[in-house]
């Protein structure tokens, strides 16, 4: 494996802004198929691939940026008893806290960061997350905003949830240079396939 670059701050700033891009670029049209091909492949997962912290309390968020929408996946697992939630931003440089969500939208305010959550309700623990990525590598590890908010609510959190990371494969990079921070997903999913994490690689789940 390369060394990393001098500046993995830097590096890991200028790939973000490279993908957010790229994917900013995407037509309406290929976005509207690649959401139905990734809501077929966790349609696998969710139908037992996927253990059963994933069907009991899972948290999603809320789409930016041409992400992967899963308010209809949330939808649709709702029906069938999952409790959903979404992250709610307390404080810069600290974990998230989450509230589950019920599916209305009129109940939700906007934050500073284009996202929605939950006013009011208790706090609550996801079993399972469903994380958008800007990037990843085939490590499972996972290239987000910036901010660090996951990996430190992950890091945060007494009993870790089973993590799925989400995006399109042109966020596919060989490697971020995973620091001792990072946690890398259990599973990735994107419009080409369901991938599970085995001994520290991607490994193709067909379905």
């Amino acid at each position: 494996m390369h060394n990393p670059p001098d500046n993995l701050t830097a590096w890991r700033a200028s790939q973000r802004r490279r993908l957010i891009d790229e994917r900013m670029r995407i037509d309406l049209e290929t976005l509207t198929n690649w959401q139905y091909r990734m809501d077929r492949h966790l349609a696998h997962g969710f139908n037992g691939l996927f253990d059963k912290r994933a069907t009991e309390l899972l948290a999603i968020c809320w789409p930016v940026r041409n992400e992967y929408d899963a308010r209809p996946l949330a939808s649709r697992l709702r029906e069938t008893g999952t409790r959903i939630a979404l992250p709610v931003v307390v404080k810069s440089g600290q974990p998230l806290l989450f509230r589950e969500w019920d599916g209305q939208e009129d109940k939700l305010a906007r934050d500073n960061f284009g996202t929605s959550h939950p006013v009011s309700g208790p706090a609550v623990t996801p079993t399972a997350m469903l994380l958008p990525m800007v990037g990843f590598d085939r490590h499972g590890y996972r290239l987000g905003y910036g901010g660090g908010y996951f990996d430190r609510t992950l890091a945060a959190m007494p009993k870790r949830p089973l993590v799925i990371g989400i995006a399109h494969e042109l966020a596919r990079m060989d490697t971020l240079y995973p620091q001792p921070h990072d946690i890398p997903m259990d599973y990735v999913v994107t419009e080409m396939c369901l991938f599970r994490r085995e001994n520290g690689e991607l490994v193709s789940d067909n379905s």
